[in-house]
């Protein structure tokens, strides 16, 4: 490299002091090292960075872009600099999460976002899957968190429960089956005569959301955004999480139609990671955070 970041530095605090006396001044050195240090980078990049000519040194042109691009470089040091010292202090370089599609992602955004603003370190990845594909993709990529609603668990595993989120059985307003009442409520041969809707398993092996009713016409799609627009089509019917879909259920554009059964349940997600893989700072605020965020 033609130039080290001293020289950089020396420069600047030219700049900055307005004289070669007061930047030796404020550096601690002579201002015979001052003027060394602008020698030596004005002859590595073959360019006169400073105008001798007049009472006082003047930068050039040339000299004003190599501060412009050196007080850059400069501050990204300083930022290498500081990630350095984090990651010395036990925060990962790098946090892979895998989140499970059924779960409200504000909470999750509300923790990324935390971590930006604190500048932490860690670079994180969020992707998302759903049904068997989550603990797959956690598997297959040796990701460092998932946060699931169902899971095989194993003693490798560790979960920390979060807080429970509700689902409800929807369809459309126009649709057959919100006609019916608490009298005479559907059963499984009345679903089977409708269509019913699910999200698609991400996984390879692609198996089934055991909460299907298992009649002959499903639709899959591809997550639950997808699949709340059909609803309201009144494509067919479905379990929804109750919080994409409240406003949707006080507006009567979607109802909740009485199943013999139930007609709603309440899952606890799980925040898993291996044990054989202990987490560092990011991974452990992570969890904190959201189960906080969470509650």
């Amino acid at each position: 490299m033609k130039f080290d970041l001293d020289s950089l530095q020396v420069l600047d605090a030219i700049v900055e002091a307005g004289t070669f006396a007061e930047a030796a001044r404020r550096l601690h050195r002579t201002q015979s090292a001052v003027s060394y240090a602008v020698g030596k980078l004005e002859k590595s990049l073959s360019l006169q960075l400073f105008d001798r000519s007049g009472h006082r040194a003047e930068l050039t042109d040339s000299g004003r872009a190599i501060l412009d691009e050196g007080r850059a470089l400069l501050a990204r040091a300083q930022q290498l600099e500081s990630m350095a010292h984090q990651l010395s202090e036990n925060w990962e370089a790098k946090l892979e999460v895998i989140i499970d599609g059924i779960l409200p992602i504000d909470p999750i955004l509300g923790v990324l976002k935390n971590f930006a603003d604190e500048a932490i370190p860690t670079r994180i990845q969020v992707k998302m899957e759903f049904l068997g594909g989550v603990q797959y993709r956690f598997n297959r990529d040796d990701a460092d968190i998932m946060v699931v609603k169902d899971f095989e668990p194993n003693f490798g595993l560790r979960a920390t429960a979060l807080s429970p989120v509700e689902v409800v059985l929807v369809c459309s307003r126009d649709h057959p089956l919100a006609e019916l009442d608490a009298d005479s409520p559907a059963d499984r041969q009345i679903l089977h005569e409708h269509v019913e809707l699910t999200v698609q398993d991400s996984s390879p092996s692609g198996r089934a959301d055991t909460r299907m009713f298992g009649g002959p016409r499903v639709f899959y799609l591809s997550d639950f955004h997808a699949k709340k627009a059909a609803l309201l089509a009144g494509l067919g019917f479905g379990w929804m999480p109750l919080y994409l879909v409240r406003e949707e259920l006080a507006c009567r554009r979607l109802v909740e139609f009485p199943y013999l059964e139930i007609s709603r349940y309440q899952f606890t997600p799980m925040a898993v990671h291996q044990t054989s893989r202990p987490l560092g700072r990011a991974g452990r605020r992570f969890i904190e955070s959201l189960q906080a965020a969470v509650s």
